[in-house]
């Protein structure tokens, strides 16, 4: 199984208990007790998920939720954790990029199956653009009426079939948008890889990335506007 896990949680006694539950299933886990740590690891390892508490003294789990997707680093699925949690809270954290939120105490059955389907998905679906609310659903239907409509499409999240009922130019600009997201997804951000693979100039396609609304991660060397 190997999938690399980063648990972020202030509490040495919830980071040993989940991190001991998900290495008896065969998952490789590492963990942080706060934002600081977690940035840290997260820019060294590039985990598969990410399980992420709320409340912590540094940062709250929301502010770094926030600062991965901002800088462009949200490529991986994330799970929010709390025991204080509200429906509010839950809803927020899914509209900036989680893709669900486990109540403390978390139940086994609970943990095992998010873990999995976020895992799933991740792996067929690049997060670097993706639809939190429909994954969401997934793992907590009680989430699904409080969600507004997606704003943000899935790099595969939209067939060929939907898109022949739109103008062409609309059409033409969803296919892009899919087709780039998942060019981004798969060469980890690497803009200079992902223009030969498009057999475009790095500034034509930097140019097109911010037209069309695909985030591209930051890192040293990336092209600037």
């Amino acid at each position: 199984m190997a999938q690399e896990i980063l648990i972020v949680d202030d509490e040495i006694g919830i980071r040993e208990l989940l991190s001991e539950i998900l290495m008896d299933e065969g998952y490789e886990v590492v963990s942080a007790d706060g934002a600081i740590q977690a940035r840290a690891l997260q820019h060294q390892l590039r985990p598969r998920l990410v399980l992420l508490d709320i409340w912590m003294p540094d940062m709250d789990g929301i502010s770094l939720l926030k600062e991965w997707k901002d800088s462009g680093q949200l490529t991986m699925p994330v799970l929010m954790m709390s025991g204080h949690g509200t429906i509010d809270t839950a809803v927020e954290a899914v509209k900036i990029g989680a893709v669900g939120f486990l109540e403390k105490p978390i139940a086994l059955k609970k943990l095992l199956e998010s873990v999995s389907k976020s895992l799933q998905h991740a792996q067929a679906h690049p997060v670097i653009l993706h639809q939190p609310e429909r994954l969401a659903s997934v793992l907590d239907p009680d989430l699904a009426p409080t969600l507004s409509e997606t704003t943000i499409i899935d790099a595969s999240g939209i067939t060929l079939s939907a898109t022949i009922d739109l103008p062409l130019r609309e059409a033409r600009d969803l296919f892009e948008r899919q087709y780039f997201a998942r060019l981004i997804a798969q060469t980890g951000g690497n803009v200079h890889r992902a223009a030969e693979l498009a057999g475009l100039e790095r500034t034509h396609l930097y140019r097109k990335l911010k037209q069309l609304g695909v985030p591209v991660p930051k890192f040293p060397g990336a092209i600037k506007p």
